[in-house]
């Protein structure tokens, strides 16, 4: 009977039931108490609110605020270009490594403690990182913050999924507008917060690491008021679908076209993302534009992602195919690469904003993670599969924007290839909107 009551109470664990089976969080949390109804439920699921929008603003800061002070950071630590190549492509690497053991790690533990583990690794990276002394000390700070981003990225469609079935989009439209808000925010203050601070890009990095701390808190209360699903429950909390739920077989996920479809659709457009985050504001500062300018060049391009990421999913669900959706951003991509290959400086705000449009394939993929998969496991697996395939794709792309950089001593040739670039992601994001799911395509 406590079975059958997990399937058909949505959500299975943040909204507690009379049944003490259900909902055992602890030997002193089993009580059957009829008066924990409306009032946590309600709590729990603002709370739960709370801790998604905080966790999503603190997703990009740090990648972000050193592409503000690359510069700077290169200066100090005696970087070459080939370098910061490398420590620009160092987030999605992270991302794909640590990002397909999230699944597995929220089936322990459950996914509200494994994204406030995320939360923390993100407070602790960032605060050691600028003082940890030369470049490797520096790359492993950045490692251990992007290793918590890193799993949070997977989970924030899982959960999304699994406490709000109903609201997939506007809920995606939320985090995916507050994870734009941190990535503008960042890329807008921190060359004028550096000043402030002295001057120093020291304490320029290290002070997001305030912001990342303030997301730790919701998640530890929301951590220890929902338990994991117990393991012999049919829905497991990390995503994984158990094998008696599915005695026909276990979805095999690199068998479905839409699932690779999706994760190279992902992995091109987080190519443009992190190329854009890591070297946009250098593209413009070469070009004679003022660092605090670039700066809020770099802000304008992320927060258009403010309101377009509340949109984009919103619309996306309405939609039978979200291909229409793919064109007009890939179209915007192309304009604005092309505006900053002829003219950098003097229609500097027109690209600006027109990448910016382009950069919002990020919500529209997350989106489409939960639309391809009809149940939460489906979705969790998609999204690990997804996203870490998708980010090894995009590791090359801003390792080789610095080299053809250092190389050919301007940006003509990076330009080039990030424009080139969006022509297979538009083909791909094509497919990946047509309406189908990857149950369908990978069962056995």
């Amino acid at each position: 009977m406590a079975r059958e009551e997990t399937r058909t109470t949505p959500p299975p664990t943040v909204t507690p039931t009379p049944t003490p089976t259900v909902n055992v969080t602890g030997p002193d949390r089993s009580a059957p108490d009829t008066a924990r109804t409306a009032g946590p439920r309600t709590w729990a699921t603002r709370l739960l609110v709370v801790g998604i929008v905080l966790a999503a603003v603190n997703l990009r800061p740090a990648i972000t605020s050193l592409g503000a002070l690359l510069e700077e950071v290169r200066d100090g630590l005696g970087m070459s270009g080939s370098v910061a190549g490398l420590l620009t492509a160092v987030p999605p690497l992270c991302f794909a490594v640590f990002g397909v053991t999230a699944p597995r790690l929220a089936r322990r533990f459950g996914p509200g403690a494994v994204v406030c583990a995320g939360m923390a690794a993100i407070t602790a990276g960032l605060l050691i990182r600028p003082y940890a002394g030369g470049t490797a000390g520096f790359l492993a700070a950045s490692a251990l913050a992007l290793m918590g981003i890193a799993v949070s990225n997977v989970l924030m469609p899982v959960i999304v999924k699994r406490w709000f079935p109903d609201r997939v989009g506007s809920m995606t439209g939320l985090y995916s507008m507050a994870l734009a808000f941190g990535t503008a925010i960042a890329a807008a203050v921190t060359v004028p917060l550096t000043g402030a601070l002295g001057g120093g890009w020291q304490p320029g990095l290290a002070v997001w690491a305030a912001l990342a701390a303030t997301a730790v808190v919701p998640w530890i209360l929301f951590a220890r008021t929902s338990a994991p699903t117990p393991v012999n429950a049919p829905d497991t909390a990390a995503g994984e679908q158990p094998a008696r739920e599915e005695p026909a077989g276990r979805l095999r996920i690199t068998r479905s076209p839409t699932a690779w479809a999706l994760a190279v659709f992902f992995g091109l457009q987080a190519t443009a993302a992190y190329i854009t985050m890591g070297w946009m504001a250098q593209i413009f500062r070469d070009a004679g534009v003022a660092a605090d300018t670039a700066g809020l060049l770099l802000a304008v391009t992320m927060v258009m992602g403010v309101p377009l990421a509340f949109v984009i999913p919103r619309l996306a669900t309405r939609l039978p195919h979200q291909g229409p959706i793919v064109l007009v951003l890939g179209a915007c991509g192309l304009a604005g690469y092309a505006g900053l290959y002829l003219a950098p400086a003097a229609g500097a705000w027109a690209w600006a904003l027109l990448l910016g449009i382009a950069n919002c394939a990020f919500p529209l993929a997350l989106t489409m993670v939960g639309m391809r998969a009809r149940t939460g496991p489906g979705v969790a697996q998609l999204s690990a599969f997804a996203q870490s395939t998708g980010y090894l794709i995009s590791i090359p792309g801003p390792l080789l924007v610095g080299v053809l950089y250092q190389h050919s001593g301007g940006w003509g040739l990076p330009i080039a290839l990030m424009a080139a670039l969006l022509i297979p992601q538009i083909l791909v994001g094509f497919l990946a909107g047509r309406n189908r799911t990857v149950e369908d395509e990978a069962t056995r």
